[in-house]
């Protein structure tokens, strides 16, 4: 279920309107954890009770972990607990990439055949599995006692807004919070709508028309694509990627914040990072802390000199390029930003500083976008003509036609982009917090927009989230 589908418009109402009828705590707990029942069923119901039998293991795990006195045992809890979510993670995700290479290899030596299984990949899996082992993973350092309700656990990774997406979230940032919910006020409540209005004109009026563009650009053959026609299919990905997870983000925060319960940001200005790094601090937070708090620090970080720490730079995004998918693509991906990551440490980083900002930003938003060109190509093969189209090799012999909206579109993404690193934004944001005038004329501005996203939505057929395919 979307959040913009008309199922989605006419039934949370209702739900909101019930959980603000409730006055009791736990009542409002049950009333969330029912409607995030109901929400992820609808779309996945086949998934449902292999997520509550793997959550009732963990929750059970982590309760003989928390007491055990033996080290021995409770990191052998640990390692069921964590290698049972991944086994969960694998088998839906990589189940079938794997039997593909074994294929690929063992057909032309042995002539054997291997018969794909055809696994449906639950939506949001990978984003639930990370959620659940940074559960098992900080009640085994101490850092937060386990649920001291099953209820509550399963409300953590069920909650509805942010299921399908994230931001991944960490169960000590939410154990309040979702152990007695807290009674709404009227500020979470339109703070909340606006949040949610910002992503739905995100989605709606950036994202998809950019998302049209970038499928019609990348499915053509890309030795019939001028190099202008590429450039516009990746700015469009570039744009389209963003707004698209962006929105998800801000449509998720709001929804939380008109119940009353707050999420962690995931996004901030990204595409204004002066450098690889930066762009990595900015874009997906919670994917990128989970990364460096779970994989990164465990490995020793940069704790061990210069060499061990590129090495384990390289792991943490070779894995998570392959997190987003079962692809060679986003494995290069992967290590297309270890690369960059690693020579920003070992000179890159000094000499963009050397540059100035503004040309800084332009170059790591072009190293950006030809990673993205990785992550967009619909296989390896596609990669090596589409560079070269980018690079002017080809002259355009196939028909682009562009929809009426796609420039408005695009020139509405950049301007949104780039504006946070523009001298006078500080002075935009003063005076939108400090002048109720221009909030409120920026609010209103803003649910009109959503308003035309959701008739937008209305005549042109559903696309999901990007990332709901992580």
């Amino acid at each position: 279920m979307l959040f913009y589908e008309p199922l989605f418009l006419t039934v949370f109402p209702a739900v909101y309107a019930l959980y603000l009828a409730v006055t009791n705590k736990i009542a409002r707990k049950w009333v969330l954890l029912v409607a995030s029942l109901l929400f992820y069923s609808w779309g996945e119901p086949l998934f449902v009770p292999v997520l509550l039998v793997s959550a009732l293991i963990d929750y059970a795990l982590t309760a003989r972990l928390h007491h055990s006195g033996s080290e021995r045992e409770r990191r052998l809890l640990l390692t069921i607990g964590v290698a049972g979510n991944l086994a969960v993670l694998v088998f839906y995700k990589y189940t079938d990439f794997l039997i593909a290479n074994f294929d690929a290899v063992l057909q032309p030596a042995f002539g054997w055949r291997i018969q794909l299984l055809g696994i449906a990949l639950p939506i949001g899996v990978s984003f639930v599995v990370f959620e659940k082992i940074t559960y098992l993973v900080d009640t085994y350092r101490g850092v937060s006692p386990p649920a001291r309700r099953f209820a509550d656990y399963c409300l953590f990774v069920l909650y509805f807004p942010k299921l399908l997406a994230g931001p991944i979230l960490k169960y000590h940032e939410m154990a309040a919070q979702i152990a007695a919910p807290p009674s709404p006020r009227w500020r979470d409540a339109r703070d909340g709508l606006v949040r949610f209005c910002m992503g739905l004109a995100k989605k709606q009026l950036i994202a998809e028309p950019m998302g049209g563009c970038a499928d019609h650009i990348f499915g053509a053959d890309p030795t019939t694509l001028s190099a202008p026609i590429a450039w516009l299919g990746l700015l469009a990905f570039t744009l389209q990627i963003f707004f698209d997870f962006a929105g998800y983000s801000d449509m998720a925060i709001g929804l939380s914040r008109m119940f009353g319960l707050s999420l962690r940001e995931n996004f901030k200005a990204p595409y204004i990072a002066q450098s690889i790094t930066e762009f990595w601090r900015r874009w997906h937070i919670s994917l990128t802390t989970w990364i460096r708090d779970y994989l990164y620090v465990p490995l020793g970080g940069n704790r061990h000199g210069a060499l061990r720490t590129y090495v384990n730079l390289w792991i943490c995004f070779l894995l998570s390029g392959l997190w987003h998918g079962a692809s060679w693509n986003f494995v290069l991906w992967g290590a297309w930003n270890g690369l960059f990551l690693t020579l920003d440490r070992i000179f890159l980083s000094r000499a963009m500083q050397r540059i100035g900002p503004v040309l800084a930003t332009l170059t790591t938003f072009l190293l950006v976008m030809i990673g993205w060109s990785i992550f967009r190509s619909p296989s390896l093969s596609h990669l090596g003509p589409f560079f070269a189209a980018l690079a002017g090799a080809y002259h355009q012999t196939a028909p682009i036609t562009l929809a009426p909206e796609v420039p408005w579109a695009a020139a509405a993404g950049l301007i949104v982009s780039f504006t946070p690193g523009l001298p006078g934004y500080r002075h935009l944001q003063a005076a939108y917090y400090s002048l109720w005038s221009v909030r409120w004329l920026a609010q209103a501005a803003i649910i009109v927009l959503a308003v035309v996203g959701i008739a937008r939505a209305l005549a042109v057929p559903f696309k999901p989230f990007i990332y709901f395919r992580f």
